[in-house]
């Protein structure tokens, strides 16, 4: 896969650590380069949108805080750690957010950046330049118009109203205004039409992990149920069901590293333990337990998210809670639950791999994937948008593959040994009453999506009463002043277009 960096300057003093692939990658710093000139062969384009994915790493968990604007932020977790350590994410879970604020500073800066690598890209390569063949040309450039719309995605559902860069930045274009949401999520969605048209269904050997058709497809999809574009959602999520995506017969095959990439995964962030610079993933480390596992203690899961987990007439969970979620009785891996570990009673299993899993036995050098578009995502997509639609019979086909799913993991459950579902464990939905599985779908969702850096976005689109309920217990949680995180005050001081 392409996993490796080099390190490339390019004009304007940007430094870009660039993900590359495997033999072209053994070699001294380049020089600096004007974008006019860089683009002089297919290596350099290669290596410039290999750049535009490096924001997406989570090699470091602190640089990259997603988790904290897309899950501590919501009613699924809380900061966990250490009392007063990152006071800034604790700050984000009570809504006491102020412009210097970290996190929202580190989102806004990481997410630009992936902004402006991948204009370098289309910029470079838009203009007449016969050194590098159309073929190349036309999927470099769709890749990095795919990334350039998930940046925007994350930073529009972040921070709402933001600028809009569309070029590469310079002394001239440096100071920008805001533009309406609508806007960002206009051209999204032209980024993705045209990267669907431009990639791949699948890529193979070393360009494993690339973005894809389906990639762009799946973000379509996604864009256009934050839109409340109903209609358009279901048809851009059943273009991706075209291309032959499948649910895994487990649910936790997607956070495994032993069978990532597999037929559900449409995009994820790939990492690789052992590299230099890092690649592995760092969340591993932030989000284990302190003591013995040499975790950090971060990221713990709520009571809330628990209990909206579904349970048979008997008792028995949803088979997702437990490869979800760690809690007292049940195995945290290979070792024993010690509840001393957690404030809230519970840590996350998603973002973990076992130490002795991991190729460099480092826990902070993870080699576990991170899931940002799976194929479950998009049939819930799906389900919610004909619901939406007023098409609820229909929705409930997408809704129930997803549920069949789960329950079934119920059966690959070793600790259980059993051969047969409990009675009643996450039966197939039959209501066809909108309101009523409006709520059945939004239930599902966070019990699918959990802990995938994402509920955040998921309540504040579903509405003030909805997340003023979700939100309950927070205090200072207000829906028009918190829907959105603060532009952050380094950049106000910079770009002067945006105000104070």
């Amino acid at each position: 896969m392409f996993k490796k960096y080099i390190y490339i300057a390019l004009a304007g003093g940007l430094l870009l650590p660039a993900a590359g692939c495997n033999k072209a990658l053994d070699q001294p710093i380049l020089g600096t380069y004007e974008a006019g000139k860089y683009f002089n062969s297919v290596g350099n384009a290669k290596a410039a949108v290999n750049a535009a994915y490096v924001p997406l790493n989570f090699g470091d968990a602190f640089a990259n805080q997603l988790w904290v604007l897309g899950d501590v932020a919501s009613d699924d977790a809380v900061k966990g750690g250490l009392a007063g350590d990152q006071a800034d994410i604790d700050n984000i879970n009570n809504f006491n957010i102020l412009t210097s604020n970290a996190a929202v500073e580190g989102v806004w800066s990481r997410y630009y950046d992936g902004v402006s690598k991948a204009n370098f890209v289309i910029q470079g390569l838009t203009a007449d330049n016969a050194a590098v063949p159309d073929a190349d040309k036309a999927t470099i450039v769709g890749q990095a118009k795919f990334l350039r719309a998930y940046y925007y995605f994350i930073l529009t559902n972040s921070y709402g109203d933001i600028p809009l860069r569309l070029e590469v930045a310079t002394a001239d274009n440096l100071q920008a205004p805001a533009v309406a949401q609508a806007q960002i999520f206009a051209q999204i969605e032209k980024d993705c039409q045209e990267a669907a048209q431009a990639l791949p269904n699948s890529w193979t050997g070393a360009d494993l992990g690339r973005a894809t058709k389906g990639a762009a497809l799946a973000l379509l999809a996604k864009t256009y149920l934050f839109e409340k574009k109903y209609d358009a959602a279901v048809t851009a999520a059943e273009q991706v069901e075209a291309l032959g995506y499948q649910l895994t017969p487990k649910f936790t095959d997607n956070f495994n590293a032993k069978t990532e990439n597999n037929t559900e995964v449409i995009f994820a962030v790939q990492h690789v333990a052992g590299l230099s610079p890092k690649q592995g993933n760092g969340l591993n480390q932030a989000f284990a337990p302190r003591g013995a596992l040499n975790g950090y203690g971060f990221f713990q899961p709520t009571q809330s998210l628990v209990d909206n987990f579904e349970r048979s007439p008997d008792g028995v969970a949803d088979p997702r809670l437990d490869y979800t979620v760690a809690r007292e009785g049940h195995p945290y891996f290979d070792s024993t639950f010690d509840p001393s570990w957690t404030a809230t009673g519970y840590l996350t299993k998603k973002q973990i791999q076992p130490l002795s899993e991991i190729p460099v036995a480092t826990k902070g050098d993870a080699d576990l994937n991170t899931e940002v578009l799976r194929f479950a995502d998009v049939l819930l997509i799906k389900a919610e948008a004909l619901n939406e639609s007023g098409k609820s019979a229909q929705a409930l086909v997408p809704l129930n593959k997803v549920r069949k799913r789960a329950r079934e993991s119920y059966l690959f459950d070793s600790t259980l040994g059993s051969t047969t579902i409990p009675a009643g464990l996450l039966p197939d939905v039959t209501t066809t009453d909108q309101s009523d599985l409006r709520a059945v779908i939004r239930r599902e969702r966070r019990s699918e999506l959990a802990l995938e850096f994402g509920r955040f976005f998921d309540i504040i689109r579903y509405g003030s009463a909805y997340a003023t309920n979700a939100l309950r217990d927070v205090s200072n949680f207000n829906y028009e002043q918190h829907k959105f995180f603060p532009i952050p005050e380094s950049e106000r001081q910079t770009n002067k277009l945006l105000g104070r």
